[in-house]
């Protein structure tokens, strides 16, 4: 006979993840609603590149794509979060019953941490989008400047940093083959400084369902580690947002109803680094997040290329919209790395649990 509580952990997490779904699922018709209602979508279509340019290529390929296509659709992803982990845990505290205490997954020495920045990073990514869609702001006629998200990310990063060193006493990183390396003091850079490089990967919301089908598989792998690591509260908190992303692409893939944008982005790649060091998992980060490494190495690649070759080196960067320059339909670049990154989350899973043999 299985293990009781091992069977109620698993219900715990698919559970939670397909109410997470269905919530989502049921709050998109009012999201979109207002969305629609007030016009948030970006009003200036001229397409320029991270140094100001125009995106000429980009603009080609787009043309007629997302001209009353709404930004924001993140927040359909930690709404929903929010919302189903605020139900379970009001649920467990109006019943102390303990099936609903089982359900609830609030809890602070595994999850406060990262709805906190998921909220925080979900926060910063609103401001900027309201100042896209009401065409205020100096970034490609709207929005914060990529240095101010950048710093805001840096301040979001600084302050979970502080929170893993000094509150809960993290000096070390686990590394596959090495076991756990201290780092003492170093901790707090290296935090920052992988906050930040998964920010960067943000560029992969470009297409069409592109960044919902990769940010799924990486925390449903993430999700993985945790359950097999007994951290079960993380576990069904990376459930509950792949459940929440899943409703998201629903209604993303071709046509977009919405566009996840950065309320959604921000969010979630903030609170990516953070799973992944409460997971001790961060050294298979860049394996399970592949797509992303690949989508930010491609921008700078290409940046630094034009700066000192004076060339380029792909069409158009990201490399998504490389492909679709070489004549790819967005269709197929989607599900190809749909197809990456299912293969590489399932590979970074793998590594860090026979590592932990």
């Amino acid at each position: 006979m299985p293990d009781r509580d091992l069977v109620l952990n698993i219900y715990k997490i698919l559970g939670l993840a397909g109410a997470a779904f269905f919530v989502g699922i049921m709050l998109t018709p009012l999201l979109t609603h207002y969305l629609y209602k007030y016009k948030l979508w970006k009003k200036n279509s001229v397409a320029k590149t991270i140094t100001g340019e125009l995106a000429l290529i980009s603009q080609k390929l787009h043309n007629d794509e997302a001209k009353k296509t709404p930004r924001m659709g993140g927040i359909l992803v930690w709404g929903t979060t929010l919302l189903v982990a605020l139900f379970f845990w009001l649920l467990q505290m109006l019943f102390p019953d303990p099936i609903f205490s089982k359900l609830n997954f609030l809890s602070r020495n595994q999850t406060w941490v990262p709805l906190g920045i998921l909220l925080a990073g979900a926060l910063v990514g609103l401001v900027d989008d309201v100042l896209v869609v009401t065409n205020k702001g100096t970034y490609n006629g709207g929005g914060l400047t990529a240095t101010r998200r950048i710093l805001l990310v840096a301040v979001i990063a600084i302050m979970g940093a502080y929170w893993f060193y000094f509150k809960l006493g993290v000096n070390t990183v686990f590394i596959p083959g090495f076991g756990e390396v201290t780092v003492g003091l170093l901790f707090i850079p290296i935090f920052i400084i992988v906050m930040l490089a998964v920010f960067s990967g943000g560029v992969i919301d470009g297409l069409d369902g592109l960044s919902g089908g990769v940010l799924a598989s990486i925390f449903a792998s993430y999700s993985g580690i945790a359950f097999f690591q007994n951290q079960v509260d993380i576990a069904a908190f990376c459930a509950v947002i792949t459940g929440a992303i899943l409703a998201f692409l629903w209604f993303n893939i071709p046509p977009a109803r919405f566009y996840m944008s950065e309320t959604g982005i921000m969010g979630l790649m903030t609170t990516l680094t953070v799973v992944a060091f409460l997971t001790d998992a961060v050294a298979v980060l860049p394996i399970i997040a592949f797509p992303l490494v690949i989508e930010s190495a491609s921008v700078i690649i290409q940046l630094l290329s034009k700066k000192f070759l004076k060339r380029k080196v792909f069409l158009v960067a990201p490399i998504h919209h490389h492909f679709e320059a070489l004549g790819w339909p967005s269709s197929k670049v989607v599900m190809r790395f749909w197809i990456i990154g299912f293969v590489f989350s399932i590979l970074g899973l793998i590594i860090h649990l026979i590592s932990r043999i």
